[in-house]
């Protein structure tokens, strides 16, 4: 670009008048802003929100406390305690994830060997006193079997990509 086009471009501000170009084509163009607590966008099943332990249909817990998703967790968030069972099974009695330090990368998600642990679509959640953040056994296991539906449908949508 010659030296006389780079002035007259600058002259008339050209670079102004693109903007303003691009602004006036989206102008009347439809909106898409969401006006959240009203509407909600789609999610997908991948998507990593608050954790859940899951059962087996005969009610049983799936956690057979190999404490892999303990081992694997980055941010050292998950803490597990475990004992055999009368049966000789292996069953955890602790199993708590701090949610302040956890940071949704799914590992423990994806090292679990049973599909035990899984973080669901849930994302609006808060805390109001000191030590809520931590997510017991029970807490887990109750998100677990309210929503074990939809964490059943997400997981057979993304069955192709395991």
């Amino acid at each position: 670009m010659s030296a006389l086009q780079r002035y007259i471009k600058s002259f008339l501000l050209w670079e102004l008048v693109m903007g303003l170009k691009l602004t006036g084509r989206y102008l009347f163009a439809r909106k898409i802003t969401v006006q959240y607590p009203d509407e909600k966008t789609p999610l997908s099943p991948r998507f990593r929100g608050l954790h859940a332990l899951r059962r087996y249909p005969n009610g049983e817990e799936r956690c057979i406390a190999c404490k892999r998703c303990e081992a694997v967790c980055p941010a050292l968030a998950i803490t597990i305690e475990a004992e055999p069972r009368e049966d000789g099974s292996r069953r955890t009695t602790r199993y708590d994830i701090d949610l302040f330090k956890c940071i949704f990368c799914g590992f423990c998600e994806e090292s679990c060997p049973v599909d035990s642990i899984v973080e669901t679509r849930i994302f609006e959640y808060h805390f109001e006193k000191r030590g809520e953040q931590i997510m017991t056994k029970d807490k887990l296991l109750a998100i677990g079997d309210r929503f074990e539906a939809q964490i059943a449908a997400d997981r057979a949508a993304d069955a192709p990509y395991r």
